[in-house]
């Protein structure tokens, strides 16, 4: 890797969020419901390769946490970026899956490296966090519907404040022929306990399964989105393809599946693009599968950037979150800020979905660039609150632009007062709907930030009660 200039962010994408993520691989470990039929059986963890960059990572280091973590904060921080604000991300497999006490150790090896200090337990760990350098802002865990209610505790105890569920595609017939091992009513039951804690939910979403097509997968995409009991914040766009290890491989050579083909995978796309609602995020589209690995199905990892650019030419709005993030679009001013609050129900809850958006007067129109979306609807910041059985709980609050070093003066997005504008304006809304108190799902590294607001920690939520109207 060449070294950065002065002054200059290498891969400045990764940070534009507004957070650095941090990926720590899980030690190999079979699925105890056994393998799924597209899922590469590798000794490595389920459903990676050998050759994939943050196994390879992970490998050289024995899926140590501690020196996983320690490994990406030098390599952000040789490319120049900040890294005081971090996401961790737990992969490789279901995590609630491994031994309790091995989920333990692993977590805290994590706090520990950011820490720079080893703590003699957990608590002690996150203790020293909410003040480190190093501040975990957000930990994600992925597993499956089917395994994660009853470890709902065991997840705040850890400081998960996202969790990824492995949907593939809402339909028990489909489920059954790729041998999942859950139910959709396991999907909408881990949804809604989910929701009801505070999570902020992504999905992993997989068209081009056996037993579907294009037109099907269309149709279960919408459902995702016009049916209440669904309705993901977040989702990963997964096509289908066949990865040497795994029995689809078979089915594949036997002439019993077929994978789409990159226009087929262009069309869905762009047609599955133009469904996502305001209030959801395309994390990622396609897996970056190294082509030793790829039996049949496209090589182009980079798809979205053709799938977005033709959008960006059409006719058509697209309000998917990542599309109209300020970090994605260029600003010229952030002058008359506007506030627009969406209400939806989901899973049984009414949920209010606060965003701060930029107007004409703050976009530098350019060429065909910013065609496709509304050029007032540059999003700058977001704010999920939840009300549900008289509870008022704050999911998620995020502000995008380049992330900045804790302290930092900003200029566009983040360090500008945009949180506490958005917090501010869902606890009018929280007392509106008579609610006694707001609750709000934080990451241990932010705890100091929602004290110097009035918030309080209680059973792992940062609590403010709320004075009578």
């Amino acid at each position: 890797m060449l070294t950065p200039k002065k002054n200059e962010i290498r891969k400045p994408t990764k940070t534009i969020s507004g957070i650095t993520p941090v990926a720590v691989m899980l030690p190999p470990r079979a699925c105890e419901h056994g393998t799924c039929l597209y899922c590469p059986s590798l000794d490595v963890p389920q459903s990676y390769t050998p050759k994939s960059p943050v196994v390879m990572r992970a490998a050289e280091v024995e899926y140590d946490s501690y020196k996983q973590v320690l490994a990406r904060i030098k390599a952000f921080e040789v490319m120049n970026h900040p890294t005081d604000k971090i996401e961790l991300i737990i992969m490789g497999g279901t995590f609630l899956e491994y031994p309790k006490k091995f989920q333990y150790e692993f977590i805290k090896k994590c706090y520990d490296a950011l820490n720079g200090k080893i703590s003699k337990t957990l608590e002690q760990s996150q203790k020293l966090n909410e003040k480190a350098k190093h501040r975990c802002v957000a930990l994600c865990v992925e597993t499956r519907p089917d395994e994660c209610i009853k470890y709902i505790k065991q997840m705040r105890e850890f400081g998960v404040t996202r969790v990824e569920l492995g949907v593939q595609m809402p339909d028990d017939k489909i489920y059954k022929l790729i041998k999942r091992g859950h139910t959709v009513k396991d999907v909408v039951d881990a949804t809604r306990e989910l929701k009801n804690a505070g999570f902020k939910i992504g999905y992993h979403i997989m068209p081009g399964l056996p037993g579907s097509n294009i037109k099907k997968d269309l149709q279960l995409f919408k459902k995702l989105f016009s049916d209440e009991r669904f309705k993901p914040d977040q989702l990963k766009i997964y096509p289908c393809q066949v990865i040497k290890g795994s029995k689809l491989e078979d089915e594949y050579w036997k002439k019993k599946y077929k994978p789409y083909t990159k226009e087929q995978l262009e069309k869905i796309l762009i047609e599955m693009m133009k469904i996502v609602p305001r209030y959801c995020r395309v994390m990622r589209v396609m897996r970056e599968i190294p082509p030793d690995y790829l039996v049949a199905g496209t090589t182009r990892i980079d798809l979205r950037k053709d799938v977005e650019e033709k959008l960006r030419k059409s006719k058509n709005k697209i309000v998917e979150i990542r599309f109209r993030e300020i970090g994605f679009n260029q600003i010229k001013d952030i002058k008359d800020l506007k506030l627009k609050i969406t209400k939806y129900v989901a899973s049984g809850g009414n949920e209010y979905f606060l965003e701060i958006v930029g107007s004409e007067q703050e976009i530098q129109a350019s060429s065909s660039k910013n065609r496709g979306r509304n050029d007032d609807d540059i999003l700058f910041g977001l704010l999920r609150l939840r009300i549900v059985n008289g509870k008022s709980i704050i999911r998620e609050l995020h502000v995008y632009g380049q992330s900045l070093k804790l302290g930092e003066e900003g200029i566009l997005g983040q360090h500008r007062g945009l949180g506490k504008w958005l917090m501010n304006e869902a606890e009018k809304i929280a007392k509106e709907n008579k609610c006694k108190k707001v609750l709000v799902i934080s990451g241990i590294g932010v705890r100091e930030y929602y004290r110097k607001i009035g918030y309080d920690l209680e059973d792992s939520y940062m609590i403010k009660k709320l004075k009578d109207l």
